[in-house]
């Protein structure tokens, strides 16, 4: 009997060891903003092209997340943040998690080439490619600006949400990525702030590392006043309506004050408090960008 419990413990272990190769949390808002990208398109998108969409975009950023974690394996397990993670601990071998994470990336490649299209099947590729090598293996590695320049890869489900229905390129569809590709600083910066000490422990430079921590305080509060404009646009090209306006304006405002606080009267908390709250803001906008879009203003 106490062989059976421990072999299901080591079962569940093991699958839930799987999924946190994938950053479940990341990919479920990830696929957030590809859902929104994909209705704000003006079509309706049928139930079976959003499935495999989704299901697409989920696997490939899934296999993405799973092959940072093996190739950050040795700074994971230096880290307090990451020490947990099951390649760092070798709960799962690198071998093992390097197949698990090429062949979700190959699933998911699949499904768009096959059930989607081929502009859809490339950009995501590109996406993958630039979070899992550029990022990971080298600018994460090689400059303070490296969250800058890898978040791009990052900002791209809206455009893969919109491409999978249209099958075209489009600048409403640039201005969602623009959205995250702005958030994506004052979002990381925040929690590096936080664990500036982890960073350099593991010798990455991340801005509060090679920059201070004041500097990068300010670069926080500088991205969010640059958001909250970045987050008018929609409003003023016609994409969204007031109800976006005022919904993104209550939003930024508020990640404004959390950046003002962080800067100018932060306690040990603030930081993660603001990186928290970064979450929140992302999630609710495009909620609201969604919501915006069907309501009717006569």
């Amino acid at each position: 009997m106490a062989r059976t419990h421990a072999l299901h413990a080591t079962a569940r272990w093991r699958w839930q060891d799987y999924l946190m190769l994938t950053k479940p949390k990341v990919v479920a808002l990830l696929l957030l903003t590809a859902l929104v990208g994909m209705y704000l398109t003006g079509q309706l998108p049928g139930p079976g092209l959003v499935f495999l969409s989704l299901t697409g975009i989920g696997l490939a950023a899934g296999g993405a997340a799973a092959i940072n974690h093996v190739l950050d394996r040795h700074i994971d397990l230096r880290m307090a943040r990451t020490h947990h993670r099951p390649v760092a601990r070798g709960r799962i071998e690198t071998r093992q998690a390097m197949t698990f994470a090429l062949a979700l990336c190959a699933g998911g490649i699949a499904i768009l080439w096959l059930g989607v299209n081929g502009l859809t099947a490339w950009l995501t590729a590109a996406s993958l490619i630039g979070y899992a090598v550029v990022y990971t293996v080298w600018l994460k590695r090689a400059t303070p600006q490296n969250i800058v320049i890898g978040g791009l890869a990052g900002a791209m489900p809206p455009l893969l949400g919109w491409t999978s229905i249209t099958g075209t390129l489009d600048p409403h569809a640039l201005l969602l990525v623009a959205i995250i590709f702005t958030w994506t600083p004052p979002h990381f910066w925040a929690l590096a702030i936080h664990r500036r000490d982890d960073y350099a422990r593991v010798n990455i430079p991340m801005l509060p590392v090679t920059h201070g921590i004041e500097f990068t305080k300010t670069c926080v509060l500088l991205y969010t006043l640059l958001l909250t404009l970045v987050c008018l646009l929609p409003w003023l090209v016609g994409m969204a309506g007031p109800g976006y306006l005022i919904g993104s304006l209550c939003l930024n405002l508020r990640f404004v004050q959390w950046a003002w606080r962080l800067k100018f009267s932060p306690d040990e908390q603030t930081a993660i408090q603001c990186f928290k709250f970064s979450i929140t803001h992302l999630m609710v906008l495009f909620i609201v960008l969604l919501a915006d879009h069907w309501i009717d203003y006569g």
